[in-house]
């Protein structure tokens, strides 16, 4: 285990590469190193329907000759020619087209030191361990009265991480561990099954919910969904679940990706600066955040990272931008290159949130009177482009302020921009995802039923 945590000969490789391709011609260059380990196990009626170990660690070098770039990547390490590859790269890089919007990071935007994010568990648990957690789900969600099958559950455990230099100075590595459980529970019989499920997944095992919880939660779910009914076409409230309604974050974080801007290709594009949500709104993304599912001490070009406010009273601030993105918009880099090691970075962004708000959830369901509350989506009904915005979905019926009977197979649609305005958030913020979301209401979609 120790020698999984040990990245100094993938330090030597990534090193060397730059050399090689400075030596080869290359006007600048930088290499990435990433290694990835991880280990699982599939349960289904008390049986391993799976079990498995992958490990491996990639290679990737990118070139500059001038304003242009290119990219070679391998995982036989082992055997890497530094010199062959990086020779290779630089003709690739010589004939390829022009972007004068390529290059490195500026140089004063790059980390000087490397905060502790409590990022690695190095007690990856053995794959019997792992059985033991899946089968106790499993267990916990089939005691469940009414629950007559199992959808299968799974434990999964490993690290992953990454080595970035530079050819101006940077020299920058960190690990992640990463531990998940997962439940999926059926009810009923025949055409009259449910299924709902359930999962917990975290940097450290110490963090992760109980099995037997996910479990029986899963189970719990299932049984809610049984015997929905259908709804009348109409449009009322609808309240969106903590596990759905990080979605909405999320498709804001594309729409608001400098990539999509540069494009053109952003139904925001032409909205920085204006207010988008209520006042007193707050989206933040913080790469800093400790035990934090997606922390960095840097981005994937090197850059120093710091938390970022999204939105700021209700006013969208910023893009999620790198270097290349900035450079095309007349700006700066937030930090939030991603890569991998086969393309060059682009903008991704990290642990991103929305500040809870005052009300509880029982109270914005109460003042809702009648609405939906929709605790699965379906399908990827989204244009980013033009903001439209329709989802399949299942759920609860609210009447007269509480939830009573559940609903299936009926469509949610609207206007990502108007949902955006009208979204109301409840106090019952919880960092369980990588994007997270409080309870939200979003006022006056289109309930599509019968």
């Amino acid at each position: 285990m120790h020698s999984l945590l040990d990245q100094s000969a993938l330090s030597s490789l990534a090193e060397g590469l730059v050399r090689a391709a400075q030596k080869a011609g290359a006007d600048a260059a930088d290499a990435i190193a990433v290694r990835s380990v991880s280990v699982g196990v599939d349960i289904r009626d008390g049986k391993v329907e799976e079990s498995e170990r992958s490990e491996g660690d990639d290679v990737g070098l990118r070139v500059f000759v001038g304003k242009r770039q290119a990219v070679v990547s391998t995982n036989d390490i082992l055997r890497t020619d530094a010199a062959a590859l990086a020779e290779r790269a630089v003709a690739m890089a010589r004939v390829a087209p022009e972007d004068r919007f390529a290059g490195l990071a500026d140089r004063e935007r790059l980390a000087q030191s490397f905060p502790d994010l409590d990022l690695i568990d190095p007690d990856i648990p053995a794959v019997s361990a792992l059985e033991q957690r899946a089968r106790t789900a499993e267990a916990a969600a089939l005691a469940v009265e009414g629950i007559t099958k199992s959808g299968g559950a799974s434990a999964s455990a490993g690290i992953s991480g990454m080595v970035l230099v530079t050819s101006d100075g940077f020299h920058g590595s960190y690990l992640a561990s990463r531990q998940s459980i997962s439940m999926m529970a059926i009810a009923g019989e025949g055409t009259g099954m449910e299924r709902d499920y359930d999962y917990s997944s975290t940097l450290h095992g110490s963090d992760l919910e109980a099995p037997e919880v996910i479990g029986r939660r899963a189970g719990e779910r299932a049984i809610k969904r049984l015997n929905p009914r259908k709804v009348k076409t109409q449009s009322v409230p609808v309240i969106f679940d903590p596990r759905l309604s990080n979605t909405l974050i999320s498709h804001l974080a594309s729409a608001a990706n400098g990539a999509s801007v540069a494009r053109k290709a952003s139904f925001l594009k032409d909205k920085l600066g204006e207010r988008l949500f209520a006042p007193g709104i707050r989206i933040i993304d913080d790469p800093l955040r400790k035990r934090g599912l997606r922390s960095h001490p840097f981005d994937g070009e090197g850059v120093a990272v710091q938390p970022m406010n999204l939105v700021e009273d209700g006013v969208l601030t910023s893009w999620f931008l790198d270097s290349a993105t900035a450079r095309e918009l007349g700006l700066t880099t937030t930090g939030h290159a991603s890569r991998g090691v086969s393309a060059p970075p682009s903008p991704l962004p990290s642990n991103l949130y929305l500040e809870g708000g005052a009300s509880t959830p029982a109270h914005l369901i109460a003042e809702t009177g009648t609405g939906f509350y929709v605790t699965d989506l379906i399908g990827m009904g989204i244009n980013l482009v033009t903001g439209d915005y329709s989802r399949g979905a299942a759920g609860f019926w609210i009447e007269n302020g509480e939830l009573t009977y559940a609903v299936s197979e009926v469509t949610i649609a609207g206007h990502l921009t108007d949902m955006f305005r009208s979204l109301t958030p409840a106090n019952d913020l919880t960092f369980k995802y990588v994007t997270n979301a409080p309870t939200l209401r979003v006022e006056g979609l289109t309930v599509a039923g019968q």
